[in-house]
């Protein structure tokens, strides 16, 4: 397959063009774009019209404030409201009604979209990040029935620790993967239903997650923990959101 990648940062999509072109030999069509800004996506439409999409891989986010804090607490709370809409929820809904149309005249196709492991229950510190992959969950699921019967597999994908510029790069452990092993270890995932935490580690957190009473989690001392573990595992890291999204493309 060729692939199309779309991101804000020109160079850094150029750059992972020519890595993917030099190991696989495709071809490698670049979009440059920013998903918090209004009516991007006609321009998309516009540059995509002419590519059967196989595969589409809507992985665009961006994370509030790092620092876990209180919803009003948020810097420049209007702008990171309307931010976080535009990218984790509209950037989804919009992606798949471009893309969607034709796999369902071709009867086959995929759709990933990627959710949150924390979205698994209500998740105070990170209330605004949480609830909007908690959108994606029910909207994948709630589109993979809608279109199932039309041979297109539609899958949220819902990790915990992932090493990423968005998680601070993080030092990679049984909980924490590293990129490259959790989309290894998710795809082993994807004819087994249309949710999955992505690998045998993030299930089981997933359960112990769901198993904790919440009131033992949402204690005042556990909160102020997560803030100091936030603070001290991402200490010697810039930061800055992460905002990407990838569709992989057939030949035309």
């Amino acid at each position: 397959m060729n692939v199309v990648i779309m991101s804000r940062t020109k160079a850094t999509l150029d750059q992972v063009a020519k890595e993917i072109g030099d190991k696989t030999g495709r071809s490698v069509k670049v979009i440059v774009t920013d998903f918090v800004k209004e009516n991007v996506f006609g321009e998309i439409e516009d540059q995509l019209k002419d590519l059967s999409i196989g595969v589409l891989v809507n992985n665009v986010g961006i994370l509030p404030s790092f620092i876990p804090c209180k919803f009003l607490e948020c810097a420049e709370l209007d702008q990171t409201i309307t931010k976080v809409l535009n990218c984790n929820v509209k950037t989804m809904a919009k992606m798949c009604k471009i893309i969607l149309p034709g796999m369902e005249n071709r009867g086959k196709g995929v759709i990933l979209n990627i959710s949150s492991g924390i979205a698994s229950i209500p998740f105070p510190l990170y209330t605004l990040y949480a609830s909007s992959k908690v959108f994606v969950e029910r909207f994948s699921r709630g589109l993979q029935i809608e279109y199932e019967d039309k041979g297109i597999i539609i899958q949220a994908v819902a990790p915990f620790g992932v090493s990423t510029r968005m998680a601070g790069y993080q030092k990679t452990n049984l909980v924490t993967l590293s990129p490259e092993d959790f989309v290894k270890h998710s795809l082993q995932y994807l004819k087994a239903g249309d949710k999955t935490f992505g690998s045998v580690h993030h299930i089981i957190l997933g359960w112990l997650l769901q198993s904790i009473p919440l009131k033992i989690l949402f204690a005042e001392f556990m909160l102020h923990s997560l803030q100091d573990y936030v603070r001290k595992r991402t200490a010697h890291h810039s930061i800055s959101d992460s905002n990407a999204t990838s569709e992989i493309s057939g030949d035309k």
